[in-house]
């Protein structure tokens, strides 16, 4: 990890109107994530977890507050250029791994970068490479109703990874799998994140919460509490 900012948000505050409602899910976040960092985000349900991940995956923006990511204000862009940055600087891990049931396994990981206009041997290396760091390159030809719960989320990691993008978000990767196969995945995060790799994870679990160097942690919209793992490789 080094001291640049990968990401900053600055009194980031997301109401949702519904009729004569008004929802407060994020309420002034103020935050500072560094490359190379693993940090996860906890907190119970419903505390604007999965609300800020979207917004720091340009699913969603904020009502009020700035976000500046990889050194570029991410306010005021138009759909198509979150779109674009989307695919080229941001990783995705879904709780539901979001496998296209059709596609084998190497053509869900190379969809992202078709959509990028990848030349074609390049999208077959990037491909390769990212299945043999999840150890699922033998597993290229199969679909996904042919692997576990634990493979397809390892698939889903590899997705994530072969753009190569600048942070890798997780929304509960654990979620769908039983606690063996959450381990492993769990490990792999820690594996990637030796490699280089800048992490941002939601999970309501403490355990895996713990695998991260930083905790944030969020009540009712905001950050109450930041605590650091002294050793985060450590069981």
């Amino acid at each position: 990890m080094n001291n640049e900012t990968l990401i900053k948000l600055d009194g980031v505050t997301k109401v949702f109107l519904t009729e004569d409602v008004e929802t407060h899910a994020l309420s002034g976040i103020h935050m500072e994530i560094r490359k190379g960092e693993f940090v996860s985000i906890a907190g119970p349900s419903g505390c604007g977890k999965s609300t800020l991940l979207s917004i720091l995956g340009l699913l969603d923006s904020p009502t009020e507050g700035s976000y500046v990511l990889n050194s570029h204000s991410v306010q005021g862009l138009s759909l198509p250029e979150r779109a674009r940055i989307r695919n080229r600087e941001i990783g995705f891990i879904f709780q539901s791994f979001n496998l296209i049931g059709d596609l084998t396994v190497f053509e869900n990981v190379e969809l992202p970068l078709t959509y990028r206009g990848m030349p074609a041997a390049e999208r077959k290396a990037a491909v390769t490479e990212a299945l043999e760091k999840v150890g699922m390159a033998h597993r290229a030809k199969h679909l996904p109703s042919q692997l576990s719960g634990g493979q397809q989320q390892r698939v889903a990691v590899a997705r994530a990874l072969a753009g190569r993008p600048a942070v890798l978000l997780a929304d509960e990767p654990t979620g769908n799998l039983d606690s063996k196969n959450g381990d492993a995945v769990m490990d792999l995060l820690q594996n990637l994140h030796q490699d280089g790799a800048t992490i941002v994870m939601v999970t309501h679990d403490a355990r895996f919460a713990r695998n991260a160097e930083r905790t944030i942690h969020i009540f009712d919209g905001r950050v109450v509490e930041e605590s650091m793992e002294t050793d985060p490789t450590k069981d």
